[in-house]
């Protein structure tokens, strides 16, 4: 059934007469059902011919020629990204213009006044498909997609335009339209083209999907369409760092909602005027979220960095944690890059044994994304086989969400360490006793010596929950301590020139320094333990 009435029949007639497609009328008529939309284009020109026939059964002269129902794309021999040109039988093709877009050029085909060509070349099965053969040809893994599509935000200024024509047309039979009333070109499109890429690459289209597809429109020929707005609404066009131009979509939103109608009537005509070529196709873009995986480590050297070690700009060692362990996932993701953030850090000659530091690893943009548990588990294997300087445990795909229950409460967590200490001065068993039956010592500990170029200064309070001391030699005793995350273990033995208050020195009244150090546990209950 044809969705328009006769009360639609004026409004209809003037609009195609003016330059504008049968799906565009249909938006402003308020159609906002799908059906009707999803007709070819040349079966929707020749029933909108029928609707507006007179009584006479004569068809109306102004119906412009329709456009070719079917678009075939054939290769460029230097096509960009891969997008070929779209041709029908050598009638019209889509060409590669002066800055590289793709544009449709046919000669049988009145460009929409309104949407610019989007609602007639752009919604074809073959258009869609070529769209799918390069989302396809990216060697992304997807279950599912979200299609994020670009219009040229002069777009926007020729819908209010024709908005206003409608409107005013309307006023004369005592009749409203809202801006609301009518159906948005973005929406229009989906309604069309969703399910066409849904049965095309076989996966349904989530707006929730981490996969994306964008589809960025131009339109060189119009583009001063919108540069009006600036002159009488520049508080609208505020330069950004990020943008190319300042007549963005939502800039030119907030003019349009902002100009007076009848300051609008004199800058731009209504209806819009038509124009020679359609839209261009600029870019076409896959994408994937990222993905977050979560570990344990340990650290056996203690001639190796957590993060690579650079020094103005010179690199100190070869290897670092987290290359050693981010470059296998990077590969086997097939990652653009990734981020790296772990449960506190240690220094570049201090071990981490145990049970290990937890950590996540962000991947970018990760080509490939499902993985069975046993797949995961050989790629642990594979970390651990590479090096003799580390080892992961419980490696795991997270959640983003999921990682804050890594930095949750940081700083109320406990860290026990172990830590070999020299004194100048010979000691017995009975002068290190003493230590053991301290309990929840506080100390303040101004910002270390060796971290002040990364760290602001501060004095910040920590507390060491316990200590056991187990005698070695009159010069030497190993230190187990159980403090407060954060606290700063080697500054806390040798007092830091006085910099942590009190300190090791100061209780046993001697020059005291740590020989080595290792972290015995970090508590933190994150990631869940995988069984072996």
């Amino acid at each position: 059934m044809f969705p328009l009435t006769v009360e639609n029949k004026h409004v209809a007639q003037l609009l195609l007469s003016t330059g504008t497609c049968p799906r565009c009328i249909f938006r402003f008529c308020g159609v906002d059902f799908h059906a009707p939309y999803k007709l070819p284009y040349k079966e929707l020109l020749n029933e909108l011919q029928k609707f507006l026939e007179t009584e006479k059964d004569e068809l109306i002269s102004e119906v412009p020629n329709p456009p070719p129902k079917k678009i075939r794309l054939q290769e460029l021999e230097d096509g960009i990204d891969g997008m070929d040109n779209l041709s029908q039988n050598g009638e019209g093709k889509i060409s590669i213009i002066e800055d590289g877009s793709i544009a449709s050029k046919n000669s049988n085909l009145n460009v929409c006044n309104v949407c610019l060509g989007i609602l007639q070349d752009f919604c074809e099965k073959e258009f869609i498909k070529k769209v799918c053969q390069k989302v396809e040809a990216s060697g992304f893994e997807f279950t599912n997609l979200v299609l994020s599509i670009s219009f040229p935000p002069q777009l926007s200024v020729r819908e209010h335009a024709a908005w206003l024509l409608v409107k005013q047309e309307m006023g004369k039979q005592s009749l409203s339209l809202e801006r609301n009333d009518t159906v948005q070109l973005k929406e229009a499109y989906k309604w069309i083209t969703h399910p066409l890429f849904s049965e095309e690459l076989g996966v349904p289209i989530d707006g929730k999907s981490l996969f994306e597809v964008s589809v960025v429109f131009a339109h060189p020929e119009t583009v001063e369409d919108c540069h009006f707005l600036r002159a009488i609404c520049p508080d609208c066009f505020k330069p950004a760092k990020n943008k190319q131009s300042v007549f963005t979509r939502m800039a030119v939103m907030k003019a349009l909602n902002k100009i007076k109608e009848e300051d609008f009537r004199k800058q731009f005509p209504c209806p819009p005027n038509s124009p020679k070529a359609v839209c261009s196709v600029v870019e076409i873009e896959c994408a994937h979220g990222a993905v977050f995986v979560a570990g344990r480590y340990n650290k056996y050297s203690r001639n190796l960095p957590q993060t690579p070690w650079i020094i103005d700009g010179e690199r100190k060692l070869d290897s670092s944690v987290e290359e050693l362990i981010s470059d296998h996932l990077l590969t086997v993701f097939k990652a653009e890059s990734f981020n790296f953030s772990s449960s506190g850090r240690e220094d570049v000659d201090v071990r981490t044994l145990g049970n290990g530091r937890p950590f996540a690893i962000e991947l970018v943009n990760p080509h490939r994304v499902h993985f069975t548990s046993q797949e995961i588990k050989e790629l642990q294997q594979k970390i651990n086989n590479s090096s003799n300087k580390i080892q992961v445990r419980d490696l795991q795909l997270v959640t983003r969400e999921a990682i804050g229950h890594m930095k949750e409460g940081e700083e109320e967590k406990t860290k026990t360490y172990s830590a070999l200490i020299w004194t100048n001065k010979a000691i017995q068993r009975k002068d290190i006793e003493f230590l053991d039956d301290i309990k929840d010592l506080k100390i303040d500990q101004k910002t270390p010596l060796r971290v002040l170029h990364r760290r602001p200064l501060a004095v910040r309070t920590r507390i060491i929950h316990s200590m056991e001391a187990h005698y070695v030699d009159e010069h030497h005793f190993r230190l187990y301590l159980k403090t407060q995350a954060g606290t700063y273990i080697k500054e806390f033995v040798h007092g830091d020139f006085g910099r942590t208050k009190p300190n090791i020195c100061s209780l046993m009244d001697v020059t005291a320094d740590i020989l080595e150090l290792d972290v015995e546990s970090v508590d933190v209950d994150w990631p869940p333990a995988l069984d072996d």
